[in-house]
C-alpha cells in the first residue's frame, strides 16, 4: 500500500479513537441532566430544557462515537454467516458492502450540510418551549457523519490491504 494511504489510515483511526473516547463521556453528561431533571421535578420546578438537552447529548454520543465503534468492530452485524468466514472472505464481502455505506453516508453528509447551512442562515430554533438554536447540534451531527465517512474509507483501505496480503496495523 502507498505511504499516503497508510498515513491516512493511521491519522483517521487515531483521530476517531480520541474523539470516540471523548464522546464516551457524554453518557455521563446525559445521565447528569436526567438526574437533575428528576430532582427538580420532585420539588415542583420542572425545567423546560432537560429532556431536549439529554436528547442532544445522546445524539452527539452515538454520532461522534459511531466511527470509533466501527473501528473496533463493535457495530451490530448478522454473524450467522459472517462469523464462519475466513478473514479474506470477510474482507471481500466488506469491500462490496462498504460501497453502499459510502453512498448512503454521502447522501447523509449532503443533507446534513444543507440542513446546517439552513439552520445557520435562518437562525433555526426548535419548536419546543425551550426553543434552542439548532445550528450547534446540526454542526455536531454533520461532523459525526463526516467522521463516519472518513472511518468507512479507512476500513475499505484496510480491507483492500488484507486482500492484497498486506497489514496496515
Amino acid at each position: 500500500m502507498p505511504g499516503f494511504l497508510k498515513a491516512y489510515v493511521r491519522w483517521v483511526d487515531s483521530a476517531n479513537r480520541a474523539i470516540g473516547y471523548a464522546a464516551m463521556l457524554l453518557i455521563f453528561v446525559m445521565v447528569g441532566i436526567l438526574i437533575y431533571s428528576s430532582i427538580m421535578k420532585t420539588v415542583d420546578i420542572p425545567p423546560l430544557w432537560t429532556l431536549e438537552m439529554a436528547q442532544f447529548a445522546l445524539m452527539a454520543y452515538f454520532l461522534l462515537g459511531g466511527p470509533y465503534a466501527m473501528q473496533m468492530g463493535a457495530h451490530v452485524r448478522m454473524d450467522l454467516l459472517y462469523s464462519t468466514w475466513s478473514d479474506r472472505r470477510k474482507a471481500q464481502v466488506d469491500c462490496f458492502t462498504i460501497v453502499f455505506l459510502l453512498i448512503y453516508l454521502g447522501f447523509l453528509l449532503y443533507g446534513g450540510l444543507s440542513s446546517t447551512m439552513y439552520a445557520l442562515e435562518y437562525d433555526e430554533r426548535s419548536f419546543s418551549a425551550w426553543r434552542p438554536y439548532m445550528a450547534p447540534i446540526k454542526i455536531i451531527m454533520t461532523f459525526g457523519v463526516f467522521l463516519m465517512l472518513l472511518q468507512t474509507l479507512s476500513e475499505l483501505i484496510k480491507d483492500v490491504a488484507k486482500l492484497r496480503g498486506e497489514s496496515l496495523s
